[in-house]
């Protein structure tokens, strides 16, 4: 009998062994669909990748812009100008959206920012000093804040592709280096146990068949000595009534009445 070796626990039937070819063709199917959701997640995690790499970029320019835009609002309208945006912001004018998408079948959280359209106060800040480098840096940091969310939603999106490609990967290694190994050597060992007992039985009955050849034998020389000893048993008796064993070969006395 075979080792156990890196197989299933199962007994070498035909029925298990039709139940093992089914579960490799389903192994086989499922291995070949996570190796397609493998390589879209790995094509959307490098476009991410690259866009998150433009927008940081971006993002060091915009903020370099912002910050030297706030320099020159606050040179131009004073050192008050802080207290002029507060005084002029009642509500945030930017707000952010969440929704997801879909990548393979993996959920994406997407963030996406828009202005509340209408006039504002802050529209009208500044009149009196410096409202056209204030309304520059408000700007400016409108533009700074979008791409802060733009960025923030591709580093969640990176992240959460990330986490899934492990885990896509993982499940796809294990079936091709665990799984379909130990089905095919299950199959192999169940078709070589089956192998087996069909030889085993074609010996069987080869010996079944010689034995009753042997037997048959026998019974034919019995039957011929039996019946040699029957020939010897009757030949003497047939010689001692004279070669005949007829009635009316045989002459009876005279009755006398």
């Amino acid at each position: 009998m075979s080792g156990q070796g890196n197989r299933l626990p199962v007994v070498p039937t035909v029925t298990v062994l039709t139940v093992m070819k089914a579960r490799l063709i389903g192994a086989t199917k499922g291995h070949a669909l996570l190796k397609k959701k493998a390589d879209a997640l790995t094509m959307r995690h490098r476009q991410i990748l690259k866009e998150i790499i433009d927008a940081k970029n971006n993002l060091g320019n915009t903020m370099k812009e912002s910050f030297f835009a706030y320099t020159e609002a606050q040179y131009s309208a004073g050192d008050r100008i802080k207290h002029t945006v507060f005084d002029n912001v009642e509500t945030a004018s930017i707000r952010v959206k969440s929704d997801l998408d879909n990548v393979a079948g993996v959920k994406i959280p997407k963030f996406k920012s828009y202005v509340i359209p209408g006039e504002t106060k802050m529209d009208l800040a500044g009149l009196g000093k410096g409202g056209q480098q204030l309304q520059s840096c408000r700007k400016a940091y409108i533009k700074a804040v979008e791409l802060l969310v733009q960025l923030a939603n591709l580093q969640t999106a990176f992240l959460t592709l990330d986490e899934a490609l492990k885990v896509t990967n993982r499940r796809v290694n294990a079936l091709e280096n665990v799984v379909k190994p130990r089905i095919e050597n299950t199959i192999s060992y169940i078709k070589g146990e089956l192998d087996e007992l069909e030889r085993e039985e074609f010996f069987r009955l080869k010996m079944v068949q010689k034995n009753k050849q042997k037997q048959a034998v026998i019974n034919a020389k019995a039957e011929l000595t039996k019946a040699a000893a029957l020939d010897v048993i009757i030949t003497p008796a047939v010689a001692a009534t004279g070669g005949s064993s007829s009635m009316l070969s045989t002459k009876d006395e005279d009755i006398i009445f």
